[in-house]
């Protein structure tokens, strides 16, 4: 049987789908141990770990999603950037796909934490672009030449932002943990965990679904 690029393509992108649906739920487990008050600070801090090591996965997937998405929908037709353009498409995706581990590696440095802005500056200018390109390829003759490709881009800019909203969560345990190490577990250093982690449980449950919703339209390509 021969296979195609096309088929290791497409392979890969329900790989990376899988990561960030599997990652995100193994993250949102290990929450609940973060949280908890009557756990010593060093268990939880390796409960905050585990949850890093969870989440580099998902998202590592979130990440190659948009690369794979550019190439397979270059095959289609479904956007006129092929070529060099798919060159560069790979290029910037591994950088940021670099900058993203180097942000995992360096988590517990200043310098992880710098990374991690970058990395959340990378999406301020991505999300508007790909929203912008979707919107108005879907209302008007616009460069996305399907329907249901242009509402897969949409899906995965809304997807982003969330992304960026649990990034914010994240990036601030780390904060929060430093504060706790040095001054202890006060009331308002564990409320203020208690309630941004809640936030990020409502939050990752709208990631799934929205997640699947993308899964779906690429699937059946309905319009």
């Amino acid at each position: 049987m021969e296979i195609y690029s096309e088929d290791v393509l497409r392979w890969l992108h329900i790989l990376s789908m899988v990561y960030c649906l599997g990652g995100e739920w193994g993250v949102f487990q290990t929450s609940y141990k973060i949280t908890d008050h009557r756990l010593p600070l060093d268990e939880r801090r390796r409960h905050m770990e585990t949850a890093y090591r969870i989440d580099i996965l998902a998202r590592t997937g979130i990440i190659l999603l948009l690369p794979l998405g550019v190439h397979m929908g270059a095959n289609l037709g479904a956007h006129p950037w092929d070529g060099g353009y798919l060159v560069l498409n790979w290029i910037l995706a591994a950088l940021w796909l670099a900058l993203c581990w180097g942000a995992f590696i360096k988590r517990e440095t200043d310098i992880g934490i710098t990374l991690t802005i970058w990395d959340e500056r990378i999406r301020f200018v991505l999300i508007p672009a790909l929203l912008g390109i979707s919107v108005y390829s879907l209302f008007n003759d616009g460069p996305l030449t399907f329907k249901w490709y242009a509402t897969k881009v949409f899906l995965y800019g809304l997807m982003l932002i969330i992304g960026l909203a649990l990034r914010f969560i994240m990036r601030h345990w780390t904060t929060i943990f430093r504060e706790i190490a040095i001054q202890g577990a006060t009331p308002a250093l564990e409320g203020q965990l208690q309630r941004e982690i809640n936030l990020a449980r409502v939050l990752a449950y709208i990631y799934w679904i929205g997640i699947s919703t993308t899964c779906f339209v690429g699937a059946t390509k309905l319009f």
